[in-house]
C-alpha cells in the first residue's frame, strides 16, 4: 500500500475506533503488515499511514539488534495507554517522514490495552524501546507525527543519512 508522507494533510486526521472485528479489517491487517514489512527496518505502522482511518498499529521491535524485552509481533486494535512513568529523549524515525530522524521525549515505561485480532483484550506493560515504537504509532491515530513533539526542530531534527549499496 502506498504510505502517506509528511506534508500530507491527511496524516492530520483523527482515526475511528474499529467497531468489529471483521474479514475486511482483518484483510486490511494483512496488507498493512505486508506495507512494514516492505518499509526499510520499520518495526511499527499504524493505519492512517495508508489512508485507513481506523485505530489500528502493528509493531514488532523482536528483530533489533540489542537484546530487548518485548511482548514480539503485536497487532493492536484500539490501543490505550492507561499509564505511563518517566520520561526519556530518544532519537525516532519514521515511514511517513523518510527524510529525517529526530529526538523526542516519550514515556519510558507505558501499562497498556489493546484487541488483538481474536478479540480478546491484551494488557500489558512496557518499557524501552518497545513502549517508545507504541506511542510512536499510537500517536498518528490521534493524527501527530515525531515532529510535532520535537522540543526544537533546530537542534532536535536530522536530516537521514542515506546508506550508498
Amino acid at each position: 500500500m502506498e504510505i502517506l508522507t509528511y506534508p500530507d494533510q491527511r496524516l492530520k486526521q483523527l482515526s475511528e475506533s474499529v467497531d468489529s472485528i471483521d474479514k475486511e479489517i482483518l484483510e486490511f491487517i494483512s496488507e498493512l503488515e505486508q506495507t512494514r514489512l516492505a518499509g526499510p527496518g520499520a518495526v511499527g505502522i499504524a493505519a492512517p499511514q495508508v489512508d485507513m482511518f481506523k485505530r489500528v498499529v502493528i509493531v514488532d521491535v523482536s528483530n533489533m539488534r540489542k537484546p530487548v524485552d518485548n511482548h514480539g509481533h503485536m497487532i493492536m486494535i484500539n490501543p490505550e495507554i492507561t499509564e505511563w512513568d518517566g520520561m526519556a529523549m530518544g532519537r525516532e524515525g519514521c515511514l511517513s517522514v523518510p527524510d529525517f530522524t529526530g529526538n523526542v521525549i516519550r514515556a519510558e515505561k507505558i501499562k497498556l490495552s489493546y484487541t488483538d485480532v481474536a478479540g480478546k483484550i491484551i494488557e500489558i506493560e512496557s518499557a524501552g524501546f518497545e513502549a517508545r515504537a507504541i506511542q510512536h504509532e499510537m500517536d498518528h491515530l490521534d493524527g501527530l507525527l515525531f515532529l510535532d513533539r520535537l522540543v526544537s526542530r533546530r537542534s532536535d531534527l536530522f536530516k537521514r543519512k542515506v546508506v550508498k549499496k
